[in-house]
This record gives structure tokens, C-alpha cells and sequence, in this order.
């Protein structure tokens, strides 16, 4: 792991939740944190799959779990588990207060049928 480029610990995430699902009211399922430059986005278990069209959008392969007490990384250009790697700027994860799915108020009472989907 310490071989892949696309890591950039220094960097801070870019807040505690989905920034592309706030903009448009959204909701998701987990988080991932982009470890090159910090942008955080919604799983493709999620419904819009920010985190992967933050990859496709500008290449940057590795993201890093942002839940609470999960440090894994995934590579998006080698379809790559890593069970971990360097650690990153704090915060490690979105508020511990924070649910999954979330954010709160927004999760619809369905939400489980949309991870089926």
C-alpha cells in the first residue's frame, strides 16, 4: 500500500458528510473519504454513489472508510481491499453521532428497499 500514489495524509476531509447529497437534500448509506484530496461522498450502496463518481470524475483511486472505527481502504482503479494504510488527517470519521444510514431527518423510512434496488 505505501507504494500507491493517490494518498495525501495532510489533507483534511471536506466535512462530515456527503457535500453532493446536502446540496440536494440526499441521504446515504456510508461514507468514503477520498484519500488524495479529501472530498467525502456517499458508497455505491448509497443511492447517488458520489464516492465512485468522484473517482470517475477526477481519477483520484483511493478512498478510505469514513465510519466510526473503520480504517480500510478501497482502490477504485484495482478493485483493491487494503485492511489498512497511513492514517490520514483527523477527523478519522464523521461524528459518532451521526447515524448510518443519514444524515438524520433525511433517511427515508424505506431506506432499506433502496439498498435492494
Amino acid at each position: 500500500m505505501t507504494s500507491v500514489n493517490g494518498i495525501d495524509p495532510s489533507v483534511p476531509p471536506s466535512g462530515s458528510g456527503c457535500g453532493k447529497c446536502d446540496e440536494v437534500d440526499g441521504w446515504w448509506f456510508h461514507l468514503r473519504r477520498c484519500a488524495q484530496c479529501g472530498h467525502v461522498g456517499c458508497c455505491d450502496s448509497s443511492p447517488a454513489k458520489h464516492a465512485t463518481a468522484h473517482f470517475r470524475e477526477t481519477g483520484h483511486p483511493l478512498v478510505q472508510s469514513y465510519e466510526p472505527g473503520e480504517a480500510w481502504y478501497w482502490n477504485y482503479a484495482t478493485s483493491e481491499l487494503f485492511e489498512s494504510g497511513p492514517e490520514l488527517a483527523a477527523p478519522m470519521s464523521h461524528p459518532a453521532d451521526q447515524p448510518a444510514p443519514g444524515p438524520a431527518g433525511r433517511v427515508p423510512e424505506d431506506w432499506a428497499r433502496a439498498l435492494r434496488a
